[in-house]
């Protein structure tokens, strides 16, 4: 199994930006819309999940994809917008 200690993944917004692109043509390219701040410096890594311990000792697996799951949340705010 790699070891991801010291390494960054950037799932979002890249990926839920090409989602919504596709979901909803009008506005794109989405990722233009986000600002980044210097406030908060490196806090995306406290969302950092490691499943390995769930996975090995109740035998979890998720249901679906990351990429399935990022399209089901997109689909969801566009669908309760109001």
């Amino acid at each position: 199994m790699p070891r991801w200690t010291g390494y960054s993944t950037r799932i979002a917004p890249t990926r839920s930006c090409i989602i919504l692109d596709e979901m909803r043509p009008a506005g794109a390219p989405h990722a233009r819309l986000i600002d980044f701040v210097a406030d908060r410096p490196g806090h995306d890594m406290r969302y950092a999940i490691d499943a390995t311990r769930i996975r090995r000792e109740l035998g979890w697996q998720p249901s679906v994809t990351l990429k399935e799951g990022l399209r089901r949340t997109v689909r969801w705010y566009l669908e309760n917008e109001d």
